[in-house]
């Protein structure tokens, strides 16, 4: 069985800042980068051996769906376990997303839990792992630099793990 994630790549001015923010935050605090470019996630991590049924609903959906608008606008956190840019999707956005799911829930190996369905908090993780004992200092940090951009909910991304880290397997660019 191999692992997979989908997820809705984050471009443009958001995707550079994201970049650097991320890089400088790690470097600064001496932390693990994420190993996914500026992304929100739509399925997390899951394993299967029957991937071309997931393909498939990628292929149709992509093909019949427009790309819709999004806002990357100040920051968030779980706990003290992550901190991330927010994104909120307009009305337009959060419609393709749930329509996405709804199709992918109709593959009938696939599950998804309570906070990965239509009502997750939709987010671009910048750092998550061990940063408790830094938390404060790496909030306050983020926080120096404004975060406001208006960018595209404009493809529907698979990823594979190999080699302990995600490896592209297939850009779906929405209309």
């Amino acid at each position: 069985m191999d692992r997979y994630v989908i997820v809705g790549a984050i471009g443009g001015a958001a995707l550079k800042f994201h970049e650097k923010l991320t890089s400088s935050v790690c470097y600064k605090f001496n932390k693990r980068r994420t190993k996914l470019p500026a992304h929100f996630t739509i399925k997390a991590p899951f394993e299967t051996d029957r991937i071309e049924d997931v393909e498939d609903v990628l292929e149709k959906f992509s093909a019949s769906s427009h790309r819709t608008s999004i806002e990357l606008k100040g920051y968030g956190r779980f706990r003290q376990d992550v901190v991330y840019m927010a994104v909120n999707m307009s009305p337009e956005a959060k419609k393709v997303h749930d329509d996405l799911i709804f199709q992918l829930e109709k593959i009938s190996w696939m599950k998804f839990k309570r906070n990965e369905g239509r009502n997750k908090v939709f987010h671009c993780t910048i750092v998550s792992k061990k940063i408790k004992n830094n938390f404060g200092e790496i909030w306050n940090y983020v926080n120096k630099y404004p975060c406001d951009f208006n960018e595209y909910f404009d493809n529907i991304s698979l990823y594979s793990w190999k080699n302990n880290t995600w490896v592209l397997l297939k850009r779906y660019e929405l209309a």
